[in-house]
């Protein structure tokens, strides 16, 4: 049974995997070729200016990993979204499988919907309030070690204390029934999370405009429209995964596990 519950979730999750690649493709590569084209641009002046002042220049651009744009932008982005989302999809599997039936009289169909968007808010949106997506040129090489192990560790607490609210949730719903116990739980993880926030150190790495000894600026800073739109629709992204994967496993689950669990009934 877990193994036709994992396969199914896969299944789901390539499904989700294709379609956030289109949305991605459409609305986060453009925000993506602009912050680009920001970081060359400003690269570019650095290098007049120090051209200018006499001082050896070098290059402040990503040199792509040896790849071309047109390999980045599909293959590249394509098999990133796909296997994230088949990780993600694994993952969902393996929580439903050991939830349904134990979380109460709860259909497959629903608790399906109920895990992903649990996954979708611990997972992505809480830690992405503490440290959110950024595009290139938002990112220092010299930070990313710290920025990697920080979001995996704000990821890895949201996860966790969602977990645990959840199962002090269903210990609270005898004393106070299903909506009190379901209001303080949340309740009490929103107060652990904004506490882990408030513990784990912010980083902020905007580049502000580029100005010369005289105080005037060279280069503007980085556009905050392209900030917002590559933030914006890297949620949408998110949001595309987490939804196919509860709309397609919950389709393809729900006559495997229902049918059964009337047949037991009977």
């Amino acid at each position: 049974m877990e193994k036709q519950i994992i396969g199914r979730g896969v299944l789901a999750g390539f499904v989700a995997g294709i379609l956030a690649f289109v949305f991605a493709r459409i609305f986060v590569e453009p925000q993506i070729e602009q912050a680009i084209a920001y970081e060359d641009g400003i690269g570019a002046a650095h290098e007049a200016m120090e051209n200018a002042a006499g001082v050896a220049a070098h290059s402040h651009g990503a040199d792509g990993g040896g790849f071309t744009r047109s390999v980045q932008m599909n293959i590249g982005m394509g098999l990133g979204v796909l296997l994230f989302s088949l990780a993600i999809a694994a993952l969902f599997a393996v929580v439903f499988a050991v939830a349904y039936g134990r979380v109460g009289d709860v259909s497959a169909r629903l608790l399906s919907l109920y895990i992903a968007g649990g996954m979708l808010l611990s997972l992505y949106i809480v830690p992405a309030l503490k440290y959110p997506a950024s595009p290139p040129a938002l990112s220092l090489d010299e930070t990313i070690q710290q920025r990697t192990l920080l979001y995996l560790a704000m990821v890895v607490l949201s996860g966790a204390l969602l977990v645990g609210a959840v199962l002090l949730g269903r210990s609270w719903v005898p004393k106070f029934g299903i909506w009190n116990a379901t209001l303080a739980a949340g309740a009490a993880y929103l107060a652990a999370v904004a506490v882990v926030m408030l513990i784990l150190p912010t980083i902020d790495e905007t580049p502000g405009p580029l100005v010369d000894d005289a105080g005037v600026i060279v280069y503007e800073g980085f556009p905050a429209d392209v900030l917002y739109e590559f933030r914006l629709y890297s949620l949408g992204t998110q949001v595309v995964i987490y939804a196919a994967i509860g709309l397609v496993f919950a389709a393809l689950v729900s006559r495997l596990l229902d049918g059964k669990r009337q047949d037991a009934l009977r």
